[in-house]
């Protein structure tokens, strides 16, 4: 994302010390960021609200990222046409306003509470010229967290967190300070570290509102979860600790505040090593079983049919076996890892470049909680 903000102009500076990044805008000067970069992520694609709103149009590439299913930008086209902005899409996205001044408010019903959609949007409305409405938006933190940042820099965005949305746009918007929260999925990722490998971890921070329905699973499974303070948890599946093996469970992915459908693969990593039989059904993309068969070569007795899986679990622990893998997609590959831990023998993964867009420096806070991990290919530095 950095690269892409660089591209259109803008300075970056980063602080390892103290771990924050200073992003100055002044310099931006150009409504066309490098495709290459865009083709890179999916998030990406966002830039086309704040460049639309600031200048009154944008070209953008077609959203990279992961191949798990139909992620259609028909949402945000037609929320943009809904403020006034004329969208034509020929391999890439070219859009304007329609007036030739900027964009308008108005109203807009989003078919599917899409968070990058409601971002997006949520984004251009802040400096369009009236009132916007926007519906059965997303509700994730995230969605509440980029409203704080946008009111804090001099935009009106009202009903973050509710299924509707009122911006009152403003003419410009000023820089602010941006405490980035704690990645909800990567401390879900890492409470099902501690159960797969029946270990216990502390993770913090963490806000564990956000992960309501994971920590109901995990403890359905039997594992004990504690509250230490305000962003601190401790997971334990520890044998002692859970007097039996962990018990599958039934999963149904859907939008906040239900079960992330980012946190389906690793989750069902778990169930291969659980009691019982579990339902894992992904009903918010509809190409996001494709960990299922590298699963099956460790071992995982796993039946697909659409989007539902059927995943037989062990009476004893894991009887994963070492494999062969290689990672197809960022969650997808995570779910890998954490089976390979637990697989006996050594598991071997390509693709990891995957991975490494939405967690940093995994294997290093793996290797710190004991995990036998190292990474063949050096990372690269995205600062």
């Amino acid at each position: 994302m950095l690269s892409i903000l660089r591209s259109l102009g803008a300075k970056i500076e980063f602080n390892e010390r103290n771990k924050e990044i200073l992003v100055n805008t002044d310099g931006v000067g150009r409504a066309e960021p490098c495709l290459e970069e865009m083709r890179k992520i999916r998030g990406g694609f966002f830039v086309i609200g704040p460049l639309l709103a600031r200048f009154g149009e944008a070209v953008v590439g077609l959203p990279g990222g992961c191949d798990i299913g139909e992620r259609p930008v028909d949402l945000y086209v037609r929320g943009l046409r809904a403020l006034g902005a004329t969208v034509e899409i020929n391999g890439r996205v070219l859009a304007h306003s329609a007036n030739g001044k900027g964009l308008v408010g108005g109203s807009f019903h989003l078919d599917f509470p899409s968070v990058g959609a409601t971002e997006t949007l949520m984004m251009a409305a802040s400096m369009a010229d009236g009132v916007t409405v926007l519906s059965n938006v997303a509700k994730e933190p995230e969605v509440i967290d980029l409203a704080r940042f946008l009111n804090d820099s001099g935009a009106c965005v009202y009903g973050a967190g509710s299924d509707k949305l009122l911006i009152k746009g403003k003419c410009q918007l000023r820089g602010c300070e941006c405490y980035v929260p704690p990645d909800r999925i990567e401390a879900g990722t890492f409470m099902l570290a501690a159960a797969i490998t029946r270990s216990l971890i502390s993770i913090s921070p963490v806000t564990p509102s956000h992960l309501s329905c994971l920590i109901d699973k995990l403890k359905i499974a039997g594992c004990k979860i504690t509250r230490c303070n305000n962003d601190t948890l401790e997971v334990s599946a520890i044998p002692e600790n859970v007097c039996e093996n962990l018990r599958g469970f039934n999963v149904r992915t859907s939008p906040f505040p239900g079960f992330p459908t980012d946190l389906q693969p690793p989750t069902m990593a778990l169930l291969t090593t659980c009691s019982g039989s579990s339902i894992v059904e992904e009903s918010v993309f509809d190409r996001r079983l494709g960990h299922v068969r590298e699963l099956q070569k460790l071992g995982a007795k796993i039946q697909v049919c659409g989007s539902t899986a059927l995943v037989f679990g062990r009476e004893t622990r894991s009887a994963l076996h070492s494999s062969r893998l290689r990672a197809a997609d960022l969650r997808g590959g995570v779910a890998l890892v954490l089976a390979g831990l637990v697989a006996e023998g050594t598991t071997e993964i390509s693709g990891i470049g995957h991975i490494g867009r939405g967690y940093e420096n995994l294997d290093t806070k793996l290797q710190f909680l004991g995990a036998d991990i190292k990474r063949s290919i050096p990372v690269a530095s995205q600062l």
